[in-house]
């Protein structure tokens, strides 16, 4: 399915920062935290500003971890900006202000799992490895094993089958990757796959079958949104970024009605690292 695909790709891209030539491998990083459960449209500008404040690692370093979390503004899961910020003071101190290329190093990193660390050393540097996201599972079930939907991930096989479609050659490897990714992202898609602008709608196992209802394991679906610790959590976070003095006790009541859930929502913040203080004091963003 390799050549079909990335002819395919190569044709109809997006035109994203992340794939022009010479975009470097840290802002391929920051492109690749930011894009976790984000999408795409959003995370663009956002990108595009960070890395015009924050051009190299150790520029982010030298800056409080509050800035980071403040930059990262509504992207979402904020621990990321946290997360980020340790790894470019790794990078800075460790690595000589430069992105690793080697997986092993680059999951030495804080908060740098393996998708993460295959789709640098893919994207940023052209390595072959297999790299294999929510888009690519649901392309290879549907095409290589004629099931509509992925099932939950089961990474060993997710990379084994990712590994059996890619050619030897790096570049060619590395297109088939960012290909399958584009292709499930925008044709094959979750709800209604546009199988007619498919380029490999001629050998999709599921399509050959006649599209048979899934009958296996479903991945887990994200809780809702509305009314959870998480958007508590992030009306708090509102508040904490706004703000360059601490937000009184008093303040953060004015978030949300229910006492409880406040209160959970914001002991979290302080034991993920994401604020800091107390009652008393009030609460800021972390001041590293």
């Amino acid at each position: 399915m390799s050549s079909p695909v990335v002819a395919w790709f190569r044709e109809q891209a997006r035109d994203l920062p992340w794939r022009r030539p010479g975009f470097p491998a840290w802002g391929t990083l920051v492109s690749e935290i930011m894009l976790q459960q984000t999408q795409v449209a959003r995370v663009v500008p956002r990108l595009e500003a960070w890395l015009t404040r924050w051009p190299t690692p150790a520029d982010l370093a030298a800056s409080p971890p509050s800035e980071a979390v403040r930059a990262w503004d509504r992207l979402g899961y904020p621990r990321r900006a946290l997360a980020l910020h340790a790894a470019a003071t790794v990078i800075a101190e460790q690595h000589g202000n430069v992105v690793p290329r080697d997986v092993d190093a680059l999951l030495a990193l804080p908060g740098i799992g393996d998708y993460t660390a295959r789709a640098v050393a893919v994207f940023a540097y052209g390595d072959r490895h297999p790299v294999v996201d929510v888009n690519v599972r649901r392309v290879l079930a549907r095409a290589l094993l004629g099931q509509g939907e992925p099932g939950p991930a089961k990474a060993k096989q997710d990379l084994r089958l990712m590994e059996s479609v890619l050619p030897a050659d790096r570049d060619e490897a590395a297109a088939t990757n960012a290909g399958v990714m584009e292709l499930g992202a925008l044709v094959c898609v979750a709800r209604a796959p546009a199988c007619d602008a498919c380029p490999i709608a001629d050998r999709c196992a599921w399509r050959a079958a006649g599209y048979p209802a899934h009958d296996g394991p479903r991945a887990p679906k994200q809780a809702r949104f509305a009314g959870s610790d998480r958007q508590v959590r992030g009306l708090i976070m509102a508040e904490l970024r706004a703000s360059d003095v601490p937000v009184t006790v008093d303040e953060v009541a004015l978030v949300w009605p229910d006492a409880e859930q406040r209160a959970r929502a914001l002991a979290s913040l302080v034991r993920d690292g994401l604020a800091e203080g107390d009652d008393a004091s009030g609460y800021r963003l972390p001041r590293g």
